[in-house]
């Protein structure tokens, strides 16, 4: 039975809970057709993708749990989609495509569809899908257009109908052609997913009940948003974190956060941080908001539903020119992965000061996103994959850190061995966890990844951003850095070239990546670090320890450096070594 009157006051608690989780499922219904039915292995097994949708107002009001870093930049493409395309001026099924990070993009790979929805020739609202291509045409450049094609928008589909000239454009500026039309369509089908199940809600509902819904949504978020600030203890509270370089200098990229605790809101400052950078790891203004969003989320109710509501409750004040904030030419092409990860991390060492008995210590801070060519020796084609090999998450209050998970700016997934050797002409050598990558604690960090993949024929690293080639993850409350990641390139005889951090001589080379080149049989190897510790590491029970060494986790040696724990041959804690090692080092300290 249809209802259509406009509720009074507000909806009843059980069509109230019952709207909420249809927009949350909407959102899931999204990404389920959008994984399904995608062609790039980026997409279909690496899920580097978002869905959402939004009211008459562009206001987010459900989201799947995807790329935490797409979703509250998304509205800022939508409505940068609509400034172009009024909505006076769209239909049923047209669909507005755009990835210009000057425009409300992030970075050129990462393309978002906007699709008004109608009932009754009345607009309930907007879906929109975000998914990272494989490829746009570009690489590792100091200009954003040498990054790849970079559309404005542009109507994608007309009434449902494609714009061939517009696909067959983007066809031919990429290297995966293949991929496009199907990606395209696919996220054509995401959007479709979304038009039917808010439709359904419609006519079960009535457009004005669902618009309730949705305003109701938004305000139970900002209501329990305002109550987790309110328990944090007022006042200024300041971090920073770097990325070591740029990739063309060697001078390290700073943020620098201050966080304003005052009653039920927060604000969030980044006056101070580094000038825009020549090379590729500016972020745009969308993608810094949608970081300090996600980052913040993790400690303001995350219990609460993922909308906009949380939005209104935070300040952002991002200076223009600064390397989060830059202005059009700049570069930026790293800024989903290896600049939103800082922001994650600075906020996360500011709210340390704050709720230090609460917060959870520095991940990997890093997607260490990577891609690359590789030519087929038998048939001379060139293939294009990508890859994120993940590294720890920080220790908490109460337990350890996980172990090789992505930085929480993506719920990605690595590229599986499996589909990556049937796919493209490269071998999987070695995936395994790396050994003293966590930083040590009274909780510990997780442990990264080792990793090594053999290019069967000609190959070349397009681009890597990556960083924590200095001094790993930092710690709270005393815990300590995590290890160093590298990158390195083995040669056909066994040799170890190191590309990128510190070499074993001591020399560092920017961690920053392109145009590497690797002959037949030659491989990357990339070591991944693990999440700063929690605690002091004398602290943390000798057990523990000995059993974090049984599993490789700690070495031995490592056991008695950093924890004071001494073990006997048979790897079992040597109680009294222990008591004295520890003894000894904290009257030393």
């Amino acid at each position: 039975m249809t209802t259509n009157h406009i509720p009074s006051t507000q909806l009843d608690p059980i069509t109230f809970e019952v709207l909420r989780r249809s927009f949350e499922y909407t959102c899931e219904r999204m990404s389920l057709v959008l994984k399904k039915a995608s062609f790039s292995p980026i997409i279909y097994d690496m899920v580097d993708f978002s869905n959402a949708i939004f009211d008459n107002n562009v206001e987010l009001i459900g989201q799947t749990a995807n790329c935490p870093v797409h979703i509250a930049a998304m509205h800022f493409s939508a409505r940068a989609s609509l400034e172009k395309f009024p909505v006076n001026e769209l239909g049923p099924d047209d669909v507005i495509m755009l990835n210009d990070p000057y425009n409300g993009g992030t970075h050129t790979n990462d393309v978002t569809m906007t699709m008004p929805i109608f009932y009754d020739g009345e607009l309930l609202g907007f879906a929109v899908s975000r998914a990272h291509w494989t490829d746009v045409g570009g690489g590792f450049d100091t200009h954003v257009i040498g990054e790849g094609l970079s559309l404005s928008p542009l109507m994608v589909y007309k009434g449902g109908e494609p714009n061939t000239d517009l696909i067959n454009i983007i066809k031919n500026n990429s290297r995966t052609p293949h991929y496009v039309e199907g990606d395209i369509q696919a996220q054509m089908g995401a959007l479709q997913a979304a038009k039917n199940e808010l439709t359904r809600l419609a006519d079960k509902y009535g457009i004005d009940v669902v618009r309730q819904g949705m305003r109701e949504t938004l305000d139970y978020t900002q209501k329990m948003t305002k109550n987790a600030i309110s328990q944090l203890p007022d006042g200024e509270y300041e971090a920073s974190d770097y990325i070591e370089s740029d990739g063309f200098t060697d001078d390290p990229v700073r943020i620098k956060i201050k966080l304003t605790v005052n009653g039920d809101r927060i604000g969030v400052d980044f006056t101070g941080s580094s000038p825009a950078t020549i090379g590729p790891i500016n972020s745009p203004y969308a993608n810094t908001a949608s970081a300090v969003y996600y980052s913040l989320k993790f400690f303001l109710n995350p219990e609460a539903p993922a909308n906009a509501g949380m939005y209104r409750q935070i300040d952002i004040n991002i200076p223009e020119g600064t390397w989060m904030n830059p202005t059009w030419p700049s570069p930026v092409l790293g800024c989903t992965t290896a600049s939103s990860s800082k922001v994650t991390s600075a906020i996360w060492l500011a709210l340390a000061e704050a709720i230090p008995d609460d917060i959870v210590a520095p991940t990997c801070s890093d997607a260490n996103w990577y891609t690359a060519s590789v030519t087929d020796p038998e048939t001379n084609e060139t293939h294009v994959f990508s890859d994120l090999p993940a590294g720890g998450w920080g220790g908490t209050p109460a337990s350890d850190g996980m172990h090789v998970t992505m930085d929480p700016l993506g719920n990605c997934q690595n590229l599986p061995a499996e589909v990556a050797e049937v796919l493209f002409p490269v071998r999987h050598n070695g995936f395994e966890m790396r050994t003293d990558s966590a930083g040590a604690g009274r909780f510990r960090g997780g442990v990264g990844v080792r990793t090594e993949i053999e290019f069967l024929g000609r190959g070349e690293l397009i681009w890597m951003e990556s960083s924590r080639t200095l001094e790993g993850s930092p710690g709270v409350n005393g815990g300590l850095h995590s290890a160093q990641q590298r990158q390195l390139l083995k040669k056909t005889d066994g040799s170890l070239k190191t590309i990128g951090g510190v070499a074993e001589d001591g020399t560092w080379y920017p961690q920053m990546l392109g145009g590497i080149r690797f002959q037949p049989g030659e491989s990357f190897v990339f070591e991944s670090t693990g999440g700063g510790g929690w605690g002091n590491p004398f602290e943390r029970d000798p057990e523990l320890v000995a059993k974090d060494v049984r599993e490789d986790i700690v070495s031995k040696e490592k056991a008695a450096h950093l924890y004071g724990v001494i073990l006997t041959e048979d790897l079992e804690v040597d109680i009294e070594a222990t008591k004295e090692k520890r003894k000894v080092t904290s009257n030393e300290s």
